[in-house]
C-alpha cells in the first residue's frame, strides 16, 4: 500500500536536497576521473648507459666501492 498520505515526507525540500546532493556527487566523480585522465601512465625513464657502465665496473672489480660511490654521486649531481 502506498504511503502517499504519510505526514513525515520531507516535501519540497527534500528534493532539493537530493538534487544538489546528486550535482556535488556527479560533479566529484568528473573532477576524479579529469585528474586521473590528466596524470595518465608514466612511461618508464630510459636507462642510463654511464650508471651501467659503472655499475659495469664496479662488478667486475676494475674499481672499489669508495670509487663506485664517489663517480654515482657525481653522476647524480649531473643530471
Amino acid at each position: 500500500m502506498p504511503y502517499w498520505h504519510y505526514p513525515g515526507t520531507m516535501g519540497w525540500a527534500g528534493g532539493i536536497g537530493t538534487l544538489v546532493l546528486m550535482v556535488l556527487v556527479l560533479g566529484a566523480l568528473v573532477a576524479l576521473v579529469v585528474v586521473l585522465a590528466r596524470r595518465g601512465p608514466q612511461p618508464p625513464s630510459p636507462p642510463d648507459p654511464a650508471r651501467r657502465i659503472l655499475d659495469e665496473r664496479f662488478a667486475r672489480g676494475e674499481i672499489d666501492q669508495e670509487e663506485y660511490e664517489r663517480r654515482r654521486d657525481a653522476l647524480t649531481r649531473t643530471r
